[in-house]
């Protein structure tokens, strides 16, 4: 295992008086590999949030979406995910062709719960597992280097209402998305996306898509 602690992180231990509890703390829950407990909670989270590193040293946190069990434990070492279709800017899977370290954090906020991981990601454009996943264009494969639970204590209670109605799903038409209706964007679109506007109503401006959005009609 990788030393999780650095200077930095030794540094505000010794300030705080957390050295000795930090070590144990690390030496009891940190893992290299998924327990059964760990593979439980993953596959069965409908959101995580995902981090990577841009060209700038920026980090990017991201929200991914999906059905209950849309990530997967392929082994002990890996888990996997689908991208679904986007905005096109491609921001967290550009990071991860050019850094391939990831932060991944799973949380249950009915009964608070979370799970933190850290590993390699890669993407493979012929990737088999993408034809498991409906409506994936790409899959990320995610190999553990680190895996620990993390206090739930400041997580807030909420609960999910309703799953997503673009969240793709087996046997039904995944419905287009209201904002590349915009009429600023439309010369921009892709080809496969050209013809949303016209389906939908016809182009909106970006004040009207900001009402829809604030109606929950977006």
């Amino acid at each position: 295992m990788s030393e999780i602690y650095g200077d930095q992180h030794y540094a505000m231990q010794e300030l705080f008086d957390t050295r000795n509890m930090a070590q144990r703390v690390n030496e009891s829950i940190v893992l290299t590999e998924i327990a059964d407990e760990h593979k439980g909670f993953i596959e069965t989270r409908d959101m995580f949030f995902l981090t990577t590193i841009d060209h700038r040293g920026y980090p990017t946190c991201s929200y991914k979406g999906g059905k209950p069990g849309f990530v997967k434990i392929v082994d002990s070492k890996t888990l996997v995910f689908p991208n679904y279709d986007g905005n096109g800017m491609f921001l967290s899977l550009g990071n991860i062709t050019a850094n391939n370290k990831v932060g991944i954090l799973f949380i249950d906020f009915e009964t608070p719960h979370r799970i933190r991981v850290h590993g390699i990601a890669s993407i493979d454009h012929k990737d088999p597992l993408t034809s498991d996943f409906q409506g994936a264009e790409l899959i990320v494969r995610v190999t553990v280097t680190e895996i620990f639970v993390n206090c739930p204590r400041y997580i807030h209670k909420y609960q999910r209402i309703q799953t997503s109605k673009y969240v793709p799903e087996a046997g039904l038409q995944t419905p287009p998305p209201q904002w590349k209706r915009i009429d600023a964007l439309q010369d921009a679109l892709p080809e496969r996306d050209k013809s949303i506007a016209d389906v939908l109503g016809g182009p909106i401006t970006p004040e009207e898509y900001s009402f829809m959005v604030k109606k929950g009609e977006a």
